[in-house]
């Protein structure tokens, strides 16, 4: 069984709204960068992907918020594969406070573009675990 992925994060002042939270466009930045860093970690770096001639795409992201984050708060952000069919991959990315406080949670779909045709590849999942050196990280590939 794989560990759970998840990258820490702190708060910067100048990502606050004029409530003094974080701002809600933040928590996407925030999980770009864990899904980065999941991809990474399994060996799927920009170059190795860009080497095979193709990239992730992020075709749908749905945010729910759950508790406020303010400056210097820190959060982890978690990333996994939970399905998917066809040309698409599930990932959900929770978000809690290092004491294990959920904060926000992302479920988005992904899919694999071919950097030549510009379109979604098949069965993204198989594709990403045959390229990735390090594929434990990814979850199980059904």
């Amino acid at each position: 069984m794989p560990q759970r992925f998840s990258v820490r994060v702190q708060t910067r002042g100048y990502e606050l709204d004029q409530q003094g939270h974080l701002n809600q466009a933040v928590y996407m930045q925030y999980a770009e960068h864990a899904r980065w860093r999941f991809l990474h970690a399994a060996g799927l770096t920009p170059d190795v992907l860009g080497a095979a001639g193709i990239g992730p795409v992020l075709l749908k992201a749905t945010v729910r918020f759950q508790r406020e984050l303010r400056a210097g708060d820190e959060v982890d952000v978690g990333c996994a594969i939970n399905g998917g069919r066809g040309k698409l991959v599930e990932l959900t990315q929770p978000f809690h406070t290092p004491e294990g406080v959920p904060v926000a949670r992302i479920e988005g779909v992904i899919g694999v573009l071919d950097l030549a045709t510009r379109r979604l590849l098949p069965d993204p999942r198989a594709l990403l675990h045959k390229l990735a050196p390090r594929p434990d990280v990814l979850g199980p590939n059904p």
